[in-house]
């Protein structure tokens, strides 16, 4: 693709685009005529996920290379940056998981998780900012997770990324402001999604694996993270779920600590028995899985979608309607208690009798 096919179209690079919410998102981008990188691991997977982008409208930019691999990352944003004369919107949705408690994951597992989940996105970002940053704009999008604020068991160096990358996204949020930039950062916080990942993540659970429920069709989930790269909200929360599980850890984190011990525990498991399969921990599978799961008749095809700032309006709204209806129940309880202490106090009648319980 030369430069001048594309330079007047909107460009987005995406990670992880070949396969799932990544694949997704490219061909939401694509149903809007944007021109489109596609950066993952996986050869095989990256020509289908080519083929659909096509199909939809999209002009396709395909860019083998791992995230974990900073220079490769630089030189996809190169080339891109080249071939589409510059990046309007980057998406960092790449990641990697292993299922397992932490007395059985190693040292080399968390390290490559950090590598793909936290620095991809680092990577991602840094090489964003190299071809936004001479414009004085853009859009960097943070694919998230509910597990950015709720850690849940079995995934612990999954959720600690998720963390690390809310922390990196704040401070570089800090920083643009600083500089008074017109560059824009967004976090896109997930629910659980009906992706083929559940058949590839390295897993030492005895039965096969499923996101905990409910479930929610990709599609709906790529609308969202193309909402977030137009509007640009500080964050984006992704489904009834999403919202719950983080507004609970605010408000009762020790609550959700035990429900998540036993829920989240059998929730990421089916009845199934695990089978002997590759992963992708380390290296593409073969085959091209497409973007959906094994769960697609279950999976809700809806999904709502607040900023953050609204959720924590809501929040505020609702806890100040609960204090005003606490405060007039108690002004009411105050009456009811005063009127008979005053008939008391006329007879002569002690005021301990009429304290309230």
């Amino acid at each position: 693709m030369k430069a001048s096919d594309s330079s007047r179209e909107p460009s987005v690079v995406i990670t992880g685009a070949s396969a799932g919410i990544g694949r997704a998102t490219a061909i939401a981008f694509a149903n809007r005529g944007w021109s489109i990188g596609l950066i993952a691991r996986g050869r095989e997977r990256l020509h289908g996920a080519e083929r659909d982008v096509e199909r939809a409208g999209g002009r396709v930019l395909v860019l083998p290379a791992d995230v974990a691999n900073a220079s490769a990352i630089d030189e996809a944003a190169s080339r891109a940056a080249k071939a589409f004369g510059k990046i309007d919107v980057w998406v960092n949705n790449a990641m990697a998981t292993v299922y397992s408690p932490i007395a059985t994951i190693t040292a080399e597992e968390i390290r490559r998780i950090t590598e793909v989940t936290y620095l991809g996105q680092v990577h991602g970002t840094l090489a964003a900012l190299r071809y936004m940053r001479p414009r004085n704009q853009g859009t960097i999008v943070q694919v998230g997770s509910a597990l950015a604020y709720r850690p849940i068991p079995l995934q612990s160096g999954y959720c600690a990324a998720k963390f690390a990358v809310r922390g990196f996204t704040d401070a570089l949020r800090c920083e643009l402001l600083h500089e008074q930039s017109r560059i824009r950062l967004t976090m896109v916080q997930l629910p659980a999604v009906d992706t083929p990942q559940f058949d590839w993540a390295r897993s030492r659970l005895p039965r096969r694996l499923q996101p905990v429920p409910p479930i929610h069709a990709p599609e709906t989930v790529a609308e969202a993270i193309f909402r977030a790269a137009v509007e640009a909200p500080r964050e984006l929360w992704v489904g009834g779920p999403t919202v719950k599980a983080i507004l609970g850890s605010f408000a009762a984190p020790a609550l959700l600590d035990r429900l998540a011990a036993e829920r989240a525990w059998r929730g990421q498991m089916t009845d199934e028995p695990a089978r002997a399969r590759p992963d992708n921990l380390f290296d593409a599978p073969p085959g091209d899985p497409g973007t959906h799961g094994r769960f697609g008749n279950r999976s809700c095809r809806h999904v709502s979608a607040v900023s953050e700032a609204g959720a924590r309006t809501i929040l505020v709204v609702t806890a100040l309607g609960a204090g005003a209806g606490i405060a007039a129940l108690g002004f009411m309880l105050g009456v009811r208690n005063r009127r008979p202490r005053a008939i008391a106090r006329k007879r002569g009648a002690p005021d301990a009798l009429f304290e309230p319980w």
